[in-house]
């Protein structure tokens, strides 16, 4: 008897081929994340072995990212309706293939398209393989530390990245990142024929090609408009370009509102759990990567650390990530979901508000453990916001619903690095003293630290302190906004979940035993009705 089978009303409890199957379906998630970061450090030998022009070097570095973002919909929808193990086995086929050409590239455009065919394949491993956690795992209690584990790895690897690809480099050519992915995917289609379920919705339709072209017209020009807007600032063509993305999102959403069989089914979003869940997962990702952007450029430029040294730094706030999302997970079983979620809020909250205080001079322990706090807090809410969304899904619906949730963490991602960036660029320059000739100090931080040098002193120092300075005062800023925003999703939290029982009172099969409001009920016996009158 699997996994999905149940006697009466109590889930049957999975075994250990079932908790291999998470082993499996956690791995390609990390390795998805890491490839996310792990060029960071790659870079300079990438640039010296292929020569790569500028534009080139961002292409390298980006275009999986924006890829990935964009393939999530198309992915997690396909994944429902031809079946979620295929497309996590093609997926995983094609991410191996893909990482053997980056890894022996000889040009930088051969690496450029081998990084894109990364992203498109790695897009079908997140959706598929959060959606297969709840056909494995019907038992909550179980189903709850699986999603645990699979959100420490998807969130964890983006911190790993810069950490493996130091370590790779230190003893081989910068190609060895890359093949890394080849032994995780060759397991994953050795033993995942025989070990992960299938599933797919019933009776699902083909999936229509005028919103998958919509869908990557929509998101592929607003990442890229809002990702450029942090390196060079708002300028037309960046505005245009998401402004681009705008108009073709309005295009998707009125095509599916048309569609029988939509590729997202826009119902999801009048259901008051999965909406606050998609907020909680953008929110999450915006003051995350706006936060991980300024940390990070802190502990190089301010500090004085080497890229690898600042990762290693940071590790210990990847660690009390996953500690809280599992612990968040466990108490949400005991406790109602909403206070969990809040409190760990709060926590992260307390964390930036610790930010705040960080100075230029002596402020690494207080940077690390503000950041660990704030990374520890938001852990339990983006899982448990994961958690309910599956609970109060459709399980055909759930590889297109998981999709969304990661493409709005993707999306808040790339906007807050824009935004929380374009908040300390500005209280940098306003702020900054740049003496005569070294007019490039006032641009940024990295800037000054450039030209400082051929300064001469007293004026090279006296430009390095103001710059540090300046740029201290604009992560105190930043912190301080990302604070005030953990404040409000707590705030939300409250509001949207508070009728949620705890994870413990759940429903055999799988959803919250508690009362829909008379808005999210109509929607349900809508959705119903269509679906009754698609069959016939």
């Amino acid at each position: 008897m699997d996994a999905t089978t149940t006697t009466g009303n109590a889930p049957v409890l999975a075994g250990r081929k079932e908790w291999f199957g998470l082993f499996l379906l956690a791995l390609p998630t990390l390795l998805m994340s890491v490839d996310l970061s792990v060029l960071v450090l790659a870079t300079p030998h990438i640039t010296a072995d292929l020569a790569p022009s500028s534009t080139e070097q961002l292409w390298i570095l980006d275009i999986y990212g924006f890829l990935l973002a964009g393939f999530l919909p198309t992915m997690g929808a396909l994944g429902d309706r031809i079946g979620r193990r295929k497309i996590l086995m093609i997926g995983a086929a094609a991410f191996g293939i893909a990482s053997l050409l980056a890894a022996f590239s000889t040009s930088s455009e051969m690496l450029i398209v081998s990084r894109a065919l990364l992203g498109i394949a790695g897009a079908t491993f997140a959706p598929s393989s959060l959606a297969l956690l709840s056909n494995i795992f019907q038992h909550p209690k179980q189903r709850s530390a699986a999603i645990g584990i699979w959100m420490a790895c998807f969130m964890g690897g983006s911190v790993l990245g810069p950490i493996v690809g130091g370590l790779m480099l230190s003893g081989f050519w910068w190609g060895s990142v890359f093949l890394l992915a080849v032994p995780v995917v060759l397991l994953v289609l050795v033993a995942g024929g025989s070990v992960l379920p299938e599933f797919k919705a019933p009776g699902g339709r083909k999936i229509d090609l005028g919103s998958v072209l919509l869908s990557l017209l929509t998101i592929l020009p607003l990442i890229y408009g809002i990702t450029e807007v942090a390196r060079e600032g708002w300028k037309p063509l960046l505005v245009g370009s998401m402004v681009v993305g705008l108009v073709f999102g309005a295009l998707f959403i009125v095509r599916q509102k048309r569609l029988d069989d939509p590729m997202i089914d826009l119902g999801l979003f009048s259901h008051r759990v999965f909406r606050s869940s998609f907020i909680l997962s953008i929110g999450g990702g915006a003051i995350q990567g706006g936060g991980l952007l300024m940390v990070s450029l802190y502990l190089q430029t301010v500090v004085g650390l080497s890229p690898l040294a600042a990762g290693l730094w940071l590790v210990p706030t990847g660690f009390a990530m996953v500690v809280a999302i599992m612990l968040g997970g466990g108490i949400g079983r005991q406790v109602r979901p909403a206070y969990v979620m809040s409190v760990g809020l709060l926590v992260a909250a307390i964390g930036y508000g610790l930010l705040t205080q960080v100075s230029s001079v002596d402020g690494l322990t207080l940077t690390v453990i503000g950041f660990a706090l704030a990374m520890a807090g938001i852990g339990p809410g983006t899982a448990l916001g994961y958690e309910l969304m599956m609970g109060n899904t459709p399980p055909e619906k759930i590889g297109a619903a998981s999709a969304s949730m990661e493409m709005g963490g993707q999306f808040g991602v790339a906007a807050g690095i824009a935004l929380f960036g374009t908040v300390g660029t500005a209280v940098y320059t306003s702020q900054v003293v740049v003496p005569p000739g070294a007019d490039a100090a006032k641009e940024s931080v990295t800037n000054a630290l450039a030209v400082a040098p051929g300064l001469g002193e007293p004026a090279g120092s006296q430009l390095l302190e103001s710059a540090r300075s300046a740029f201290t005062s604009g992560l105190n800023i930043v912190a301080l906004v990302g604070a005030v925003l953990f404040v409000l999703l707590a705030t939300l939290c409250i509001k949207s979940f508070r009728q949620i029982p705890p994870l413990s009172h759940q429903s055999a099969g799988g959803g919250q035993d508690v009362a829909p409001d008379a808005k999210d009920t109509a929607t349900r016996e809508d959705s119903e009705a269509e679906t009754v009158s698609a069959k016939d």
